[in-house]
């Protein structure tokens, strides 16, 4: 899920790409290709999150052929915020509850009810989605756009249950130990609804080489 904000000191590291907004060293927009995502991606970023250095969503969104992002705090319905019509119900928003991992270990998506409880036929409900909706942003950003937007409310809800922690590492804190990236959230999340595997290596391939060249520019000479 969306980390929480850390000091990301913008150092004069060169003019911003135009593409991905990321200063030349932390720029990765030679080995963004779209890829063929069977599943669409609408990610809804908060507008305090975008000039963040080690934001991920706006990398994710180049690295996908059916992917939008959105920047604000409302849309009064799906629709608006995709620019063309859409049934909500064949959507799914990422849950921001906590997913207790006994639920159901073995799954790292599960659909949940409105109280967080998973649902009692998880093939169908996941196979029948047709787009993801991700909150960018802080905790507190998210939970923002998630009230700003009530139209969500008719939209399936997952949570993630990620067998592995996220590549960020000491660079954000994580307020749970399922945190993600955007980017990784996202990663994860097509790859699995859309049985696409090579989705999720290529973003966090991404991913790693963008923050392998923060810490590489940030690093003091020994």
């Amino acid at each position: 899920m969306m980390p929480s904000p850390e000091t990301e000191a913008r150092a004069p590291l060169g003019e911003d790409c135009r593409r991905c907004g990321k200063p030349p060293p932390l720029c990765v927009c030679v080995t963004a290709q779209p890829l063929a995502n069977r599943i669409e991606l609408l990610i809804l970023q908060h507008p305090q999150e975008q000039d963040r250095l080690l934001a991920s969503a706006r990398p994710a969104v180049l690295r996908l052929a059916r992917a939008s992002l959105k920047i604000g705090l409302s849309w009064p319905t799906l629709a608006k915020a995709l620019g063309r019509p859409a049934d909500p119900k064949r959507w799914a928003v990422l849950y921001l509850g906590s997913l207790s991992a006994a639920a159901l270990p073995a799954r790292e998506i599960v659909a949940v009810d409105a109280k967080g409880a998973p649902l009692a036929d998880q093939d169908r409900v996941l196979r029948e989605i047709e787009g993801v909706i991700l909150l960018d942003g802080s905790w507190s950003q998210a939970k923002t756009l998630w009230w700003r937007n009530p139209w969500v409310l008719k939209c399936r809800r997952i949570a993630l249950n990620p067998k592995r922690r996220s590549l960020y590492g000491k660079l954000r804190r994580e307020p749970r130990r399922e945190g993600l990236s955007t980017l990784e959230a996202a990663a994860l999340t097509l790859a699995r609804l859309g049985d696409q595997p090579e989705i999720e290596a290529a973003l966090l391939d991404t991913f790693a080489e963008m923050l392998r060249r923060y810490r590489a520019a940030h690093t003091p000479p020994s």
